[in-house]
């Protein structure tokens, strides 16, 4: 473990503003906001010691699934093409069913939240972060909150579009020993009364971007604090996709 100060999450968007969360070594929230790219590498990089993970692939495929050795040697029909246009990790992730992105060979093919996270990672570079699992004082990681959350139930969690699934993310985060506000509360309200003439608030409830910023955060806070405890998928020559558990189930 290094003598790092704070542990930063970041949910690079499609749009201006990005959502970004800072907790301290005691999970206590010292910031989560929203801002431009520029102005979260600009945060990041004051810091002097930190591990930041961002949800977005930290490099571009490098079709290693399509080589019929590297398929063979993790089990895959060497001369099929499935996964092929994979990184190993998502492939690791797909065949478990979980569902993610798939990262381009070409740059200028990446949709514009991948941009996004490449632009922070570029940035961190500059300011000479190393990446995961090479160890110093300032370092950066790939992670992926959708399967944050379903790791740490075991099972796939309700859509963060909907208000049970910002509910049960934040009550996820709260068990965890986040300082977020406990979601459960927010539940008394629900009479018939309320929910019929639309009277259900959403006070204390977080957004899906925030929430992902702040399981990117805490999966930087588990690499570093409980390093044991999370598990690196991929190969490290185009990036690993890092999860604060220790194992994952066959299938979810």
């Amino acid at each position: 473990m290094t003598e790092t100060s704070v542990y930063i999450g970041v949910d690079p968007a499609a749009a201006r503003l990005s959502a970004y969360a800072i907790l301290d070594e005691h999970l206590k929230i010292v910031k989560l906001d929203k801002a431009s790219i520029e102005e979260i590498v600009d945060t990041v990089v004051n810091y002097p010691a930190v591990v930041c993970a961002v949800d977005a692939p930290i490099g571009l495929a490098k079709g290693l699934l399509e080589d019929p050795d590297y398929r063979r040697r993790l089990g895959l029909e060497p001369k099929r093409s499935n996964y092929s246009t994979c990184r190993v990790c998502e492939y690791e992730l797909r065949k478990r069913k979980i569902a993610l992105y798939n990262t381009p060979k070409d740059r200028e093919k990446a949709p514009s939240w991948i941009k996004n996270g490449w632009q922070i990672y570029d940035g961190l570079r500059k300011a000479d972060f190393v990446e995961y699992p090479r160890i110093g004082s300032r370092r950066m990681l790939e992670t992926y909150p959708y399967a944050v959350f379903l790791a740490l139930i075991g099972k796939r969690p309700y859509s963060k579009s909907s208000i049970e699934g910002l509910l049960q993310r934040q009550l996820i985060l709260f068990e965890e020993g986040i300082e977020v506000p406990d979601p459960m509360p927010h539940l008394e309200e629900w009479t018939r009364h309320r929910v019929k003439t639309g009277q259900i608030g959403r006070k204390n409830i977080l957004d899906h971007d925030k929430l992902d910023a702040l399981a990117a955060a805490y999966t930087a806070y588990m690499v570093d604090r409980e390093p044991r405890s999370v598990i690196a998928l991929g190969d490290t020559s185009e990036g690993q996709i890092v999860l604060p558990v220790d194992d994952l189930k066959d299938l979810y």
